[in-house]
Parts: structure tokens; C-alpha cells; sequence
């Protein structure tokens, strides 16, 4: 093929088809048919062939003789420029230009109007000598004087072999291409690489599967290898090229190779079985990027006040770029966290009390009044949809069972990225460092990318606390992130328009409609961990080491369950792991029910705990010898953990930063869950009992010290009085003050002046009248 990618054909043309020259004798173009000829034999046998024939094959281009428009430098590549001489060469090309102009035009320049000293000469005037044969030759002259004069300065400059035909030449590929028409064409001749002979690349083939299969070693030791396996294989008559050689192929063939061992073998096993195709993503919801970074802004916890370090996690869509959804977590996200933040996807963002009018539902097409009937509240700007692909990394969170049952109730596909491969969700690492310069550089507490570029003091510089880092974060993407302009990465059917999240999410609601579907709040509970579990008598549910009861296991004591399977006879309960206080089960109508530990006391609440909470009880209760009948025995030992074994009263200042941290994340977690739990009316509706106590845990205020530490002191006292009342059958009469006995037994009592105190008197001095004779008996 030529190098513009087309095949000129035509009667006489010159064709090179696998390396041999062919003439065009006939063509006949209404049939399509070709008759070739061998260059250089008149007398050879004529091939027939087809212009298809001729279109397609792999090694076919039309020769530069029957071209010239086509330089020698540019025959089956791409045209040569002028970048691609070294600077040598395009000084000496610019001093060849400089001769062919004064012989053309009677000026180096090739301007008149910016004349060199004493130009132009006598000899290249055009005035004095009108013909241009008459000044080439005059120029030809020239430069053989000068090589007869310095013959090595003519052959460093390259004008030793100058002659009429070449300036000729010069001037007419100057007309063409410009200033490389004068470099020579031996200077950019094609770059055919190493010759390697076929055992020799045999070899290195084999070496490079032996070196995949087993652990990686150095270039100097796969050069032993490929010596090994050419000699033994084929003898000492081959030759093999230079380490050297052999070290540039294997860089041009594999790459540098500075990658582990374990990727470089994934790497080339992915290689191998690529099919050559690409996802192709062409509407919102299609593929969802998944990842978590540690929030580079320090921010205080709500409890006691101290500067922590946050996770931000981040769903990003592929197609349109944005931000749909996003957690910030004290500890790393759990994969509750993780279904939440799916669910958030496909769930409308609510509109806050400080969010204006720019900031509600843009999207032409579907009415913002229709979305917020749909929705029970006003509707902020940010996309929501179906997942249909989750992309995600190999962290541990989302590589368990309980991300494989989110994703059937979604009826979404959470594939996992190739290790160690970024641009798999490159977006999404684009988005990280977009934020980070966009906003977080901007904010009080920024630690910077390490510990040398970290300010004096993050932590005392941080003034956000976690509430105000979400609330902050929720408005920039839908104020700013969404209405930013893409720039060069637009969409690739139209890279040069202006576009943003919002635009690019109209235009592909107005060109494949949208599938306006909320989910149901009882999404929830679905999407929580499941434990399938018997029920027993007199206890109800066991889950992770604690027992919860609740009126909706009332008829089902003892009873197996109708469901069949692998847990078959087994109810199934959900649990939230952010706060372990209750967990939910759905009875035979499908109502959703609310079951309470059972070490709960009947009155207040005791603070929140967590999963790890439990594991931290059940190992001190082990350690203690204590062995429980109830879970109302381990409530003291649980309220000595929450309260870091002191007084709560010495909290502030005796409790180390790492019990601070964890009472701080209980906290945190605890109001998460109770955001993502329905709200009040939701319990009512979906058959959920104890509207006072949800209503206490659905508090989202954030807890303060002191409300904190009054939580635990209530806590006690009800465990304690709880106490009292199950040794006592009934409230015992409180007892008199101390000084009602003396006043009963003395002598020197005086009696009143009514009638009343003076029977009363006589009892009293008859009592004493008695403890007088009891004393005289003593003595």
C-alpha cells in the first residue's frame, strides 16, 4: 500500500508486490481485471490478477518511480518532517537551502527585501544573469572550487558532490515538502530493527515462558538461557547476537520487565487470552467505579472533639463522570457500608435546608415535581439509576458473601478489577486527584501527599467535624463537580463539545429514556447481613455470641421454619454490624420487626456498640470464667468496656486517643445506621412495634461528651436497680430518719398543749415509762 493509504493504478505505473517490481501492461477498470509485467523483462510471463487482489494484499504499494510525489524517505511509512533530523543534519540542510536560494533567487534568504552583505552577487543577480540554468551553473562551479580548495570542509558540509542535476532535484522536492526535499534520503532510511535469526528467536520465546514460570532473574542470566537452549538445540554453527542486542530485543518485544513477578505473569496471561474487544460504555448506570482513599483533610469526631482520620468512599459513573453517590467513615468501610453506598446510587439525593434553587432537580424531560411525588421529598441535582456492573478493587470488603447477596437483590454485577492494573477504573482515580485539588487542598486540617510535605500541625489546623466534611463535600458535588466542564476528556461523539456531568446525563436521558425507579425503604433491610438461625424457647435468637427477643417471635418458639435448601428449617435474621443493639426479622406476612438484645434494660438506652464490640465482650467475659444464663449478666461488663475501665466523670482526661477513637467510630456508626434505617412512619407501615425506641435510635443528632457519658451513667443505674428489684419480691418501705428512734425512747420529751399530742405524750412516756423499768432491771 502506498503511504496515503490508497493504491494508484493505472496503465504503466510501477507496482512492488513482495519486494519485486511489476508493470502495469493493461488494465481493464470496468471488470476489475489487471495484467503485470516484471520491471526490467520484456519478455516475462505476464501474471493476471484482480484489483481486489491487489487491494488486499498485505505487501503491496505503488513504487516511487511512478510516484514522485512520494518521497524516498516516506516509501511504506509515514512522511518524513523536519524533527526528525538530528540538529547536524538540519544545519547542514539549512546551508544547502541557503546555496539553491541564492542560485534560484540571487539571495541566501530568498528574499529580496532582507539581502545578505554584497548580495546578490554578479553571478547569481537575476537581472545580470535573466537564465537560471546560467546561475545553477555558476553555483556548481562554486562549490567545486571549494572542493578542490578544502575538500574535508565540501565533505563535512555534504557539498562535495553537488552537481546541476542536483540542484534540480533539491529545488523540486523543496517546492513539495520544504525544507527536508533538500536532506538526503539515506539519512531517514527505514528502521527495520534487529535482525534476528528464526533459533534465535526460538530461543528467546522459550526464555521468556520459563522465565514467567519461575522467579524473576536478571537480563544476564535469560542471556545464559537463550546461549543454552540455541547451543543444545542447534548446535555451535549458529550465531547469536551481542548481549547487548539481545538485551535491546527483549526490552522491544516484553518492555522494561520492572514489574513483580506474580502481575508480569497475570499480565501476560491476560495477553494471551484478550479477545481484541473493549466494553464500549454508552449510557449512565452501565458500568459504576467503586474505590476508597483515606480523606486527606483531618476532621473531629463529635464525641470528644479530636482530630481523626476519615475514608471517603466514591461510586462514580462511568459514562457521564459523576459522583452519585459517596461515605465518609471513621474506619474503613465495611461492606454494610458498601450495599448502603449502592443503594445510595439508585436512591434520589434529598435536598438540604441550605441547598438554593440552582442546586434541585436540572434534568429536562422528567418534571422535578414527578421525581419528588415519587421520591416523598424535594429532589437535589445529581443522577440516581439502576446498577447494572460494579467495578471494584480486591479490597477484603468486597470480596465476601455478603457483596455477592447485594449484588442478586440489586441485580447488579460486581466484577473486580485486574490486579495491579488502574486504568481497569482509571475515572476513578482521576476523580481522587480532581477533589484533592479542587477542594481538600483548600480546607483547613490538608495533610499533604506524605509526612515531608505535611504542615507544622494538621491536627490542631482541623476545625471540620464529620457532620460538616459530608455536608461540605454533598454541596460541592452537586454545585460544582456536576456542572464542571470535561475539557479534553468529552465524550468520543463529540471530544470537542462542551460537556459536563449534568449535560451528558440529559442528553442520554433524551436519547434512551430513563428508567425512573425508586427503591422501596425496605431495601434496607434486605441488603443487611443474614444469619440463619433457629429460634429457641425461652431465649429467641443467637446471633454472634448475643441473644435478641422481641413480641414478633411470640407464636414462633420452637418452631422450624418452612424454608427449604441448604438451611432448611432455619429463620432468617438480619443484623446491621454498625450498631449490634437490634437486629430485624420479617415474619410469614413480610412485615419487618424489630428484635432488641436482650441484656437491653426494659427502660433508657444503653450507648452503641458494634461487631467489634462484641468480640471485645465475649473474650472478657471468657477470661473472667463467666458463663451466663442471660445476657442481662454480661450488661455490667459491657458498660465497664464502654466506659474504659474509669470513672466516667475522669473521661476527658484519662482515656487514651485509641479509646477516644473507638468510642468516637461507635458513635459514627451508630448514626449511620439510624440515616439508612426508614424513617418512623416506615416502621408503622411495615409492621415494626416500640415507635418511642425507634424514634430514640433514629436520633441523628450527634452526640456530644456529655451526652455520651450521661448515657452510660444511666445505663448503670438502671442495671443496678434492675438488680434490686429481681432479689426483692416487692418495694421495701423505706426506712425512718436517724434521729426518729431517740426522739421515740427520750425522757426529756415535752408534750404539746392539744389534746392530740398529749395522748400521743402518754404513749410515748408509757413507752418510756417501760424503758425506764427495763433500765432499772439492767442495773
Amino acid at each position: 500500500m502506498s503511504t496515503a493509504g490508497v493504491l494508484e493504478v493505472f496503465e504503466g505505473c510501477e507496482l512492488i508486490v513482495d519486494g519485486h517490481g511489476w508493470r502495469v501492461e493493461r488494465l481493464e477498470p470496468y471488470c476489475g481485471k489487471v495484467v503485470l509485467r516484471p520491471v526490467g523483462e520484456p519478455g516475462g510471463l505476464a501474471r493476471h490478477t484482480t484489483l481486489r487482489a491487489l487491494m488486499h494484499h498485505p505487501d503491496c504499494r505503488t513504487s516511487t518511480r511512478s510516484l514522485p510525489q512520494v518521497p524516498a524517505s516516506g516509501r511504506g511509512r509515514q512522511p518524513a518532517t523536519v524533527k526528525d533530523l538530528t540538529e547536524p543534519q538540519r544545519r547542514m540542510v539549512e546551508l544547502r537551502l541557503a546555496h539553491l536560494l541564492e542560485a534560484e533567487t540571487g539571495y541566501r534568504s530568498g528574499d529580496p527585501f532582507r539581502p545578505g552583505p554584497d548580495e546578490p552577487l554578479p553571478a547569481y543577480d537575476p537581472v545580470l544573469v535573466p537564465r537560471l540554468t546560467d546561475r545553477r551553473q555558476a553555483k556548481v562551479a562554486e562549490l567545486r572550487a571549494l572542493r578542490e580548495r578544502e575538500p574535508e570542509h565540501a565533505r563535512l558540509l555534504g557539498l562535495d558532490k553537488v552537481s546541476l542535476r542536483t540542484l534540480e532535484r533539491w529545488a523540486s522536492r523543496y517546492r513539495r515538502w520544504g525544507l527536508v526535499g533538500c536532506a538526503d534520503d539515506r539519512w531517514l532510511r527505514e528502521c527495520t530493527g534487529h535482525r534476528i535469526s528464526e533459533p534465535v528467536r526460538e530461543a528467546i520465546y522459550a526464555v521468556r515462558a520459563e522465565c514467567l514460570h519461575a522467579s524473576k532473574i536478571s537480563m544476564a542470566s535469560r542471556e545464559r538461557k537463550i546461549h543454552q537452549y540455541v547451543r543444545e538445540k542447534y548446535g555451535d554453527d549458529v550465531p547469536i547476537p551481542c548481549s547487548e542486542t539481545l538485551r535491546l530485543v527483549w526490552l522491544e518485544w516484553f518492555g522494561p520487565g520492572g514489574a513483580r513477578q506474580r502481575y508480569a505473569r497475570s499480565a501476560a496471561t491476560a495477553r494471551a487470552n484478550a479477545t481484541g474487544e473493549h466494553v464500549v460504555i454508552h449510557r449512565p448506570g452501565q458500568v459504576v467505579a467503586l474505590d476508597t482513599t483515606p480523606l486527606p483533610v483531618l476532621v473531629r469526631e463529635s464525641v470528644f472533639s479530636e482530630p481523626v482520620e476519615a475514608h471517603l468512599t466514591l461510586a462514580l459513573d462511568a459514562y457521564t463522570h459523576s459522583l452519585v453517590a459517596f461515605r465518609i467513615t471513621l474506619v474503613s468501610e465495611k461492606s454494610v457500608d458498601v450495599a448502603m453506598l449502592l443503594r445510595d446510587v439508585m436512591t434520589p439525593l434529598p435536598m438540604r435546608a441550605d441547598w438554593g434553587a440552582d442546586m434541585a432537580w436540572p434534568y429536562p424531560g422528567i418534571p422535578a415535581t414527578l421525581v419528588a411525588e415519587l421520591a416523598g421529598y424535594e429532589v437535589a441535582g445529581l443522577p440516581f439509576f439502576p446498577i447494572e456492573t460494579v467495578t471494584t478493587d480486591h479490597g477484603s470488603v468486597y470480596k465476601n458473601h455478603h457483596l455477592v447477596e447485594v449484588q442478586r437483590v440489586i441485580g447488579a454485577n460486581i466484577v473486580p478489577s485486574r490486579v495491579m492494573r488502574p486504568t481497569d477504573k482509571q475515572a476513578c482515580e482521576r476523580a481522587f486527584g480532581a477533589i484533592q485539588s479542587l477542594l481538600f487542598e483548600q480546607l483547613p486540617g490538608f495533610r499533604g501527599v506524605d509526612v515531608a510535605d505535611r504542615g507544622l500541625d494538621p491536627e490542631g489546623d482541623a476545625v471540620l467535624t464529620l457532620a460538616e466534611m459530608e455536608h461540605l463535600v454533598a454541596r460541592w458535588i452537586v454545585q460544582i463537580w456536576q456542572n464542571r466542564r470535561f475539557g479534553e476528556h468529552g465524550p468520543c461523539w463529540d471530544p470537542g463539545g462542551d460537556h459536563s456531568p449534568n449535560t451528558l446525563f440529559a442528553a442520554a436521558m433524551a436519547q434512551g429514556g430513563f428508567s425512573l425507579e425508586i427503591p422501596r425503604p425496605e431495601l434496607y433491610y434486605e441488603l443487611l447481613q443474614i444469619h440463619n438461625v433457629k429460634i429457641d424457647n425461652s431465649r429467641g435468637v443467637k446471633i454472634r455470641g448475643l441473644w435478641y427477643d422481641g413480641p414478633a417471635l411470640a407464636d414462633l418458639r420452637g418452631a422450624l421454619s418452612r424454608r427449604g435448601g441448604k438451611h432448611k428449617g432455619s429463620w432468617v435474621i438480619r443484623s446491621d454490624r454498625r450498631d449490634a443493639r437490634t437486629v430485624f426479622f420479617q415474619d410469614l406476612e413480610h412485615r419487618w420487626h424489630e428484635l432488641r438484645w436482650t441484656g437491653l434494660p426494659a427502660e433508657g438506652e444503653i450507648p452503641s456498640f458494634n461487631d467489634a464490640r462484641i468480640t471485645d465482650l465475649l473474650r472478657e467475659a471468657k477470661a473472667q470464667g463467666l458463663r451466663p444464663k442471660t445476657d442481662a449478666e454480661l450488661l455490667p461488663l459491657l458498660l465497664k468496656l464502654l466506659g474504659g475501665h474509669i470513672p466516667v466523670d475522669q473521661w476527658p482526661t484519662q482515656l487514651s486517643k485509641k479509646q477516644k477513637k473507638e468510642q468516637a467510630r461507635e458513635v459514627a456508626q451508630s448514626l449511620a445506621a439510624a440515616e439508612d434505617r426508614p424513617a418512623v412512619t416506615d416502621f408503622k407501615e411495615t409492621g415494626l412495634e416500640d415507635t418511642a425506641d425507634h424514634a430514640d435510635l433514629g436520633s441523628v443528632v450527634p452526640l456530644q461528651f456529655s451526652d455520651r457519658a450521661s448515657q452510660v451513667l444511666t445505663a448503670v443505674d438502671d442495671e443496678r436497680r434492675q438488680r434490686r428489684e429481681r432479689a426483692v419480691a416487692q418495694r421495701p418501705v423505706a426506712p425512718g430518719g436517724l434521729g426518729e428512734r431517740l426522739r421515740r425512747t427520750s425522757m426529756l420529751l415535752i408534750p404539746d398543749d392539744d389534746a392530740d399530742d398529749d395522748a400521743g405524750f402518754r404513749d410515748e412516756a408509757g413507752d418510756g415509762a417501760d424503758g425506764a423499768s427495763h433500765l432499772g432491771e439492767a442495773r
